[in-house]
């Protein structure tokens, strides 16, 4: 007879939050598979192609013998040099290659790490409230606490760091900032990169800005970097991915850039899971980063081009919120009577279309959903089409 075999996972697979987008894009493709016609606005996944440059380097350094090898574990120097370069152009922020900038296996990689180098358990990390839910994982994973910011619309959703209780300012170890925001599309000012450095310092709290969305900003509004505000490498890194400015999302290349002792300890932490990218990626991340610069100008008047086609679709139906100003998402209050659930719900159960809960972001979510602006023009006026025949706003 044989003894029952249990095989039982360590209490931290069991503290991991549900993975918001996995069931959200099972709700999504479920519909689909009925034969509807949905429009799928839920998920941040980039709708257009890798620009032409960047693939053709792909494809020739794909043959090169010497990225047929083992990596450099801390990945190629001519990447870090070229992120440096980047970073010095676009935001005049100057940046040592080889000890201030971290080759990431795209930017979640690095955003999970840091948690683990930074929270023992019973630490405590401050989080953006709606905020992007990798950062919750991260800090599930190192048995960290969570003490979450709030933010509200009345501050332009930015943390209000007088609201945190002192309790936890006591334990808290370090802190996730993300400008342009993902979900409620806001912008950063230099005035509150100025407070968060001032705050860091007398809390002794480490910054990690998520600048996914750096080079996504409107109206003429270059979005900023925390690492441009004086003082900012003393207390923190920046995260950046090649996924948005470059749509790149599949090549998985992002980079961490600013302190340089955390950059060591991200350094570390990957030289025991990994041995770096593939050598033909990081040439072509190289070219995207250093080549022309033309498509991220273009990419980002499509995506203005797509808000205000939307935006006016939406003023026809009575939907109305203040245009994001940054990002290529749009954050959107939902109909009366609803929860942010019930009403994403009832958009693909009536409308084929998939919207994101507010609620899948934190507490503070409730009442909004979030749209993203990855589809033409065409179908994004059609969305709004569909939702205006429901009657609800």
């Amino acid at each position: 007879m044989s003894m029952s075999f249990k095989i039982t996972p360590a209490k931290r697979m069991q503290a991991l939050p549900e993975q918001f987008f996995a069931a959200l894009v099972a709700k999504a493709n479920a519909r689909a598979a009925t034969g509807s016609d949905v429009i799928n606005l839920g998920q941040g996944n980039p709708d257009l192609p890798t620009p032409r440059n960047i693939v053709e380097r792909l494809k020739t350094a794909s043959e090169n013998p010497l990225y047929h090898k083992y990596p450099p574990f801390r990945g190629f120097a001519f990447l870090k040099q070229a992120v440096a370069e980047r970073y010095k152009a676009d935001y005049g922020v100057e940046l040592h290659p080889e000890t201030e900038v971290a080759v990431l296996f795209g930017g979640k990689s690095g955003l999970v790490e840091i948690s683990q180098i930074y929270l023992d358990p019973g630490d405590v990390c401050l989080v953006p409230d709606p905020g992007y839910p990798d950062y919750w994982s991260g800090v599930a994973l190192a048995g960290g606490e969570m003490c979450f910011m709030p933010l509200k619309e009345k501050n332009g959703f930015l943390p209000d760091y007088d609201a945190v209780p002192s309790g936890a300012l006591d334990r808290a170890k370090l802190m996730f900032l993300n400008y342009p925001n993902n979900p409620t599309a806001a912008t950063a000012t230099p005035e509150f990169y100025e407070r968060t450095v001032a705050f860091a310092r007398k809390h002794g709290i480490v910054v990690a800005s998520d600048f996914a969305y750096g080079a996504i900003g409107f109206d003429d509004q270059r979005p900023v970097s925390f690492l441009e505000t004086p003082g900012a490498k003393e207390v923190g890194v920046e995260f950046y991915t090649l996924s948005k400015t470059y749509n790149m999302a599949g090549w998985r290349v992002g980079f961490a850039v600013g302190n340089a002792a955390i950059i060591e300890q991200i350094n570390l932490i990957q030289d025991h899971m990994y041995c770096s990218l593939f050598g033909g990626i990081q040439e072509a991340a190289a070219e995207a980063l250093t080549g022309p610069q033309q498509s991220v100008r273009e990419l980002v008047a499509t995506y203005e081009s797509r808000r205000n086609a939307l935006y006016a679709a939406l003023d026809e139906i009575g939907w109305i919120a203040p245009k994001p100003a940054g990002s290529f998402f749009c954050w959107l209050p939902i109909a009366k009577g609803h929860t942010s659930m019930s009403f994403a719900n009832l958009l693909l159960e009536q409308a084929d279309v998939v919207v994101a809960p507010g609620s899948g972001f934190g507490d503070s979510g409730e009442g909004y959903v979030r749209l993203g602006l990855l589809t033409s023009e065409e179908r994004l006026r059609e969305v709004a089409a569909r939702v205006g025949r429901l009657g609800l706003f």
